[in-house]
């Protein structure tokens, strides 16, 4: 991707560079170093930088804008998740920070996007915090000394945590913004340390340009690749597993949260990884607990007392906690993180109410359905003011960074199911819970969410009898290798069948609700796809 002319965005921050203390591309030891020195963080006994992002540990969506203008007006899917500011606001914020940076220490990285050369994304970012660049450093694919000769951005990103808006003033809700203008090219970050915010602006931007663009479809989901060379695709909200189930030491990595599709297959949008690591633990996930070394970047974690070894255990400061590293960090790595489309996809779900099977195949209306509906259930402990499970649905399992209609992607995935002629299958995991509620039953085990999708990758599904759920019409397998038969049918492991049966009717009902704004582009068939049954 190339951008035709300097943007005025592009030219104040080239300026800003000239006339500030810039420190460019520093390698990832430096920068540990000066973050260190900075009192920005302190090292664990891994040799990870361990830091705090103080006051937001997860992005604040209701403070992220996008710039309304001629290029976006038409375009956007404007709304609560995707909220306009003017060109305006955007500009007057802009010169207040450059004006604010020019007496900081900025730390400068050029970095891209998109592993296919076809789609790359030539990215500047502009840092006055250290760890703030080596987190990117870590996540965006990192270019060689001769793709560095000669540098161009064609996207940027200024990042200043210090500095902080004036809502009465400025055009923002709060003091904390994250502003993207797709015209200019760049988004403004200010008054948040959260570091996620930066890669997910970048993942924005991309959801926005690809599909435009080159007709490419933008995934929010993980992807690996099998011995035999068959690629499998991951979708999943935080906490379903998508990074976990991704990392399989059995299959080689391509990515674990963004990636496009395009027809000739599958690519990583980024060059590291930015895993969960609340109860991490090496005996269950073994390759991001190893993954977490020299170079890499922990955030909110707290010590065992008097020790400076990582207690994953501890969410006192926050159950977001993370780890951001190179992805070369993980030993089993597919090569230029490419590989060929789908045979595989797999949409998993942390379901709180116990109702959903722990796998079921799909057809194609059903994936459509629950690809629009995105859904997972967040549970008491997880966010503030949730005190019982709560069900939680993002169009395509990512509406906070899909800038156009759901329709438009949604449109994409199933042009890409019917062309297969059957040869992509379509999963519905749950990672949630069993035997019961949130309160009532136990969550599924690891290892048996590994078997089942082992199995559904190997074949071993294709050869076994399948029951329909009454409720979600789904189709259960009847049995599978490694797994304990009583679990597969979720109805049986509850105590009480018509309590069952009720939950069930709730969560169907509770995803009705949520499909009605979808059911003018979906139609009937695609609707046909969700529950049925007498409610």
């Amino acid at each position: 991707m190339e951008t035709e002319v300097i943007t005025r965005s592009q030219e104040a921050v080239a300026a800003l560079l000239r006339r500030t203390d810039a420190i460019w591309n520093l390698e990832p030891t430096e920068l540990v170093r000066h973050a260190v020195e900075n009192g920005e963080g302190v090292l664990a006994e891994n040799g990870a930088l361990v830091c705090r992002t103080g006051k937001f540990t997860g992005r604040t969506p209701q403070d992220r804008y996008i710039v309304h203008d001629s290029l976006t007006a038409h375009a956007v899917d404007w709304g609560e998740v995707n909220q306009p500011v003017s060109p305006e606001v955007f500009g007057r914020l802009l010169d207040k920070m450059t004006a604010f940076a020019q007496d900081k220490t900025l730390y400068v990285r050029d970095a891209m996007a998109c592993s296919d050369p076809t789609y790359q994304l030539r990215i500047r970012v502009v840092n006055t915090l250290a760890y703030h660049n080596l987190f990117c450093h870590n996540m965006f694919l990192r270019p060689d000394e001769a793709e560095l000769a000669g540098f161009e951005p064609d996207f940027q990103i200024v990042c200043i945590p210090e500095f902080e808006a004036d809502p009465a003033v400025d055009g923002v809700r709060s003091r904390n913004f994250v502003i993207l203008n797709l015209a200019e090219r760049t988004v403004l970050i200010g008054g948040t340390a959260y570091t996620g915010e930066m890669k997910k602006s970048v993942f924005s931007a991309l959801n926005f340009l690809l599909p435009a663009e080159h007709g490419v479809l933008p995934m929010h989901c993980s992807a690996n690749v099998g011995p035999g060379g068959d690629t499998a695709l991951y979708f999943g909200l935080s906490g379903t597993g998508k990074t976990t189930l991704s990392a399989d030491p059995t299959r080689r990595l391509i990515g674990d949260d963004e990636h496009g599709w395009d027809g000739n297959g599958v690519f990583n949008f980024e060059g590291g990884c930015y895993a969960k690591v609340i109860n991490l633990s090496e005996q269950n996930e073994p390759d991001i607990y190893r993954a977490i070394r020299n170079g890499a970047l922990v955030e909110n974690v707290t010590f065992h007392p008097g020790t400076h070894h990582i207690d994953y255990a501890d969410k006192s400061i926050t159950e977001n906690t993370r780890a951001s590293y190179p992805i070369w960090h993980i030993a089993n790595v597919q090569p230029g993180l490419r590989g060929g489309s789908a045979e595989n996809i797999f949409f998993l779900s942390a379901d709180a109410f116990g109702v959903l099977p722990p796998i079921s195949r799909l057809t194609v209306e059903q994936a459509m359905y629950h690809f629009l509906s995105g859904y997972t259930a967040k549970v008491a402990g997880t966010e503030a003011g949730v005190s019982e499970p709560k069900a939680v649905f993002s169009a395509c399992f990512g509406a906070p960074f899909m800038p156009l209609p759901p329709a438009a992607y949604a449109r994409m995935l199933g042009e890409k199911l019917r062309r297969s002629n059957g040869n992509v299958n379509v999963w519905l995991v749950n990672t949630g819970w069993i035997g019961g509620d949130y309160h009532t039953g136990s969550r599924i085990r690891l290892d048996h969410t590994r078997a089942l999708i082992r199995a559904a990758l190997n074949g071993d599904l294709d050869r076994v009898e399948y029951l329909q759920h009454p409720v979600f019409n789904l189709a259960m397998p009847a049995e599978c290798p490694g797994v304990p038969t009583e679990i597969l049918n979720p109805a049986s492991r509850w105590a009480d069948a018509r309590a069952y049966d009720a939950q069930a009717r709730i969560l169907a009902w509770k995803f009705e609700q949520n499909f009605q704004k979808y059911a003018s582009f979906a139609g009937e068939e695609i609707t046909q796809g969700g529950p049925v049954g007498e409610r």
